[in-house]
């Protein structure tokens, strides 16, 4: 690998692993203050390094233990049930070097990740949701005891060039975050799905119906996030007494929204606590 060299006022930022999420942290980290020489991933094909090199223009690697030799900090983007091997790994490299970890891996850890590495080895455990390829993400982190306020907000830093962060006290919040916002996408996506068939269904054009329907998410999305104004208020402002709103959210109601959202995200939070379980086994 030809190492160009890196800008020293930069921390220099290494990925094992370079799937979708880690494409999608380096796009914004590209976007914002890190240039691609103090960017470097690492893959195990030449075929996924030729492609990071073409689309991003960073240093490349098929060796892991070179990508922590290099790199202020590390994020761990591969598979979980991978994730441990390469800290076996990569174990000796991280003594020496020091870096700041960044797992992205589902369902490992933090315990996990320290029965493999060095004694007092710093690490973020973060949930990302896919929303991050856009820049417009959620991530939720968890620190351990070794991560001090410099390490947390250089991990901030980072990750906010992706979407906003959120970080929780206890590591196993991660499992809420997880229900919240990491599998959250899918609920909304679902629930287009949903209204944008019941619009073909009272006669409009699939097209049309989708489009309204994206953008009627898009629209109350926006609203939400830059309103001063609660949902529940922002909600009251469209439902007018015995008008056409109310009739729809009363068909909500009646058919217990609220519970089967409730039910849904704990089963979701419920399935991650098994996956992580079976993690550690």
């Amino acid at each position: 690998m030809a190492r160009e060299e890196a800008v020293m006022n930069q921390p220099t930022i290494g990925f094992i692993g370079s799937g979708n999420m880690a494409q999608a942290i380096m796009g914004g980290l590209l976007k914002s203050d890190i240039p691609a020489s103090n960017i470097l991933g690492s893959a195990r094909t030449e075929a996924t390094l030729n492609k990071l090199k073409s689309t991003f223009g960073i240093q490349t690697t098929l060796n892991n233990i070179e990508v922590v030799q290099q790199s202020d900090v590390v994020f761990f983007a591969v598979k979980p049930d991978q994730l441990l091997a390469v800290c076996d790994e990569i174990s000796e490299a991280v003594a020496d070097k020091q870096p700041l970890l960044i797992s992205v891996a589902a369902g490992v850890t933090e315990a996990s990740l320290a029965k493999h590495l060095p004694t007092g080895v710093k690490i973020v455990r973060c949930m990302p949701n896919t929303p991050a390829m856009l820049q417009v993400g959620a991530s939720g982190l968890f620190a351990n005891k070794a991560v001090n306020n410099d390490d947390k907000q250089l991990a901030e830093r980072l990750l906010q060039a992706v979407g906003i962060t959120v970080w929780v006290d206890d590591e196993a919040l991660i499992h809420a975050v997880t229900a919240v916002s990491g599998s959250g996408p899918a609920y909304f996506f679902r629930f287009i799905e949903a209204m944008a068939t019941a619009g073909r269904e009272q006669g409009l054009d699939e097209s049309t119906s989708m489009q309204l329907t994206i953008q009627t998410a898009l629209g109350a999305a926006i609203m939400a996030s830059r309103s001063d104004k609660t949902p529940t208020e922002l909600r009251e402002g469209v439902t007018s007494k015995g008008g056409t709103t109310a009739a729809a959210l009363k068909v909500f109601n009646e058919n217990g929204l609220e519970k089967m959202v409730s039910d849904a995200m704990l089963a979701c939070s419920e399935r991650s606590q098994e996956l992580a379980k079976e993690m550690e086994r």
